[in-house]
């Protein structure tokens, strides 16, 4: 019906039909790639319709200092949150088509009142050009790969972690993450025995291989979260610690941004549809696949981060479960990673480094394109700032205030239950009276992410 290779093909394509506004200068800069597509199945043609509903590109974060309690700057800026983001922006323009009348591709009327579901035969995909940041990124190498940190001799602090032991892209700019991105490609087929540290948690730990095989493993640039277990920095395979939360790092500053690869794991539990939207969803949104494009890849160690972390998670509100999406891998690889970028690369240019733009396109009728920088809209003058000419349109701020004009359209008698009689004011008051999401979200926390840093709750006041 569909295979990885047409679903990189067509996100790949989507990307080159878009205005050159926010794309890598050729040679010189390099990006990454995701984005959420639309799967129809159509049982009469026997045929599926795929089309892209999100994409996103980016690999910058803002480090803690330069959050806004206004809600109005992106935090995160990596590409699999930038494509998810504007999924939801989508996602809430078919919401309020559905409850104004008129036809929605995505949903009809659910059971309960108020309530709305998933067409029969709709799903969705994720796709990412890259192995995502974080656990996922992190297995033993192989063969002749390139490790572009020098080899360890002794456990390392991480004040020399940071005098020279970083990857060329972190060291160029340390919030663009570790995608891995420019290293060779090819599936690793790794022998992993995992010693277990039960005093925190089973995953939190060490990969061991043979070492006449396997001398050293793909590294992250994210740090393990605080008051957890720290990362060895051993040599080669001992390097890393697995199974454990990663924050992705800043320029200088860490960020509250949990990896992508956690980011993942959590949606694969409470849906990737948020807390806001569940207030209309009967049921949470899980993707049906994570197809990865040709790079350096381990499945096991995509397996371990989206789906055995969780695995044993129980007591879920209804609705909710521990989803099992396919992971799979194409073998067409994006031509603006940094192995491409390097390749084309003269030495007029001056260095590589990650491009500073993030785009956002989404399937929405007005302004479909969102070119940031920074966490605002790129190009904007510091007078601005602060302003509506300076906010992304999947910012925090704009995608509640797309929710309040979702919750303004809907009539009063067909109101989900969650939300009526009540005073919400805030975008944390109406987060937080999504209670099964909240229920589910306060689970998985207690039975696998004790740990997951709590953002401060002052940075979500904003109405």
């Amino acid at each position: 019906m569909w295979s990885p290779d047409e679903i990189a093909s067509l996100c790949y394509s989507h990307f080159n039909k878009l205005p050159k506004r926010g794309k890598p200068e050729a040679g010189r800069e390099w990006t990454l790639l995701a984005a959420v597509i639309l799967l129809t199945d159509s049982s009469e043609q026997d045929t599926v319709h795929k089309q892209v509903v999100s994409l996103g590109t980016g690999t910058k974060c803002i480090g803690q200092s330069a959050m806004s309690m206004k809600g109005d700057v992106l935090n995160d800026s990596h590409a699999e949150v930038i494509a998810r983001r504007g999924c939801v922006r989508y996602l809430t323009e078919q919401l309020f088509r559905a409850v104004s009348g008129q036809s929605s591709d995505v949903f009809c009327p659910g059971s309960e009142e108020g309530k709305w579901t998933v067409k029969p035969g709709v799903s969705f995909l994720f796709f990412t050009s890259q192995t995502p940041c974080g656990d996922a990124s992190i297995f033993p190498m192989t063969g002749i790969q390139a490790q572009p940190c020098e080899p360890v001799k002794s456990i390392q602090s991480e004040q020399s972690e940071r005098r020279g032991l970083k990857r060329h892209a972190e060291s160029d700019l340390e919030e663009s993450d570790s995608h891995s991105s420019h290293r060779k490609s090819g599936d690793t087929d790794e022998h992993e025995l995992i010693t277990e540290n039960k005093e925190s948690n089973p995953l939190n730990a060490v990969l061991h291989c043979q070492p006449e095989e396997e001398k050293d493993i793909h590294r992250t640039g994210a740090k393990c979260v605080p008051a957890g277990p720290a990362d060895p920095l051993q040599p080669g395979l001992l390097y890393h610690s697995v199974g454990v939360l990663r924050l992705k790092p800043g320029r200088g500053e860490r960020t509250l941004s949990l990896s992508c690869s956690d980011k993942l794991a959590r949606w694969g539990v409470l849906g990737f549809q948020g807390a806001l939207l569940s207030h209309y969803l009967q049921e949470p949104l899980y993707f049906r696949a994570v197809v990865v494009g040709k790079c350096s890849y381990s499945r096991q160690a995509m397996q371990r981060a989206l789906k055995t972390r969780c695995s044993d998670v129980r007591d879920l509100p209804p609705g909710f479960s521990v989803h099992d999406p396919d992971i799979l891998q194409s073998g067409l690889e994006f031509p603006h990673n940094h192995t491409h970028t390097e390749a084309k690369h003269t030495h007029t240019q001056g260095r590589i480094s990650p491009c500073g733009a993030a785009i956002s396109w989404c399937a929405v009728s007005q302004q479909p394109l969102d070119v940031t920088a920074n966490g605002y809209k790129q190009g904007v003058t510091k007078k601005a700032l602060g302003t509506s000419q300076a906010r992304s349109l999947i910012s925090k701020v704009e995608l509640f205030r797309s929710f309040l004009k979702l919750v303004a359209a809907t009539e009063d008698s067909r109101l989900p239950e969650s939300l009526r009689g009540k005073d919400l004011k805030t975008y944390w008051d109406y987060k937080q009276a999504a209670g099964a999401y909240q229920q589910a979200w306060t689970q998985l926390r207690l039975q696998a992410f004790p740990l997951w840093p709590r953002g401060p709750p002052e940075l979500m006041l904003f109405s």
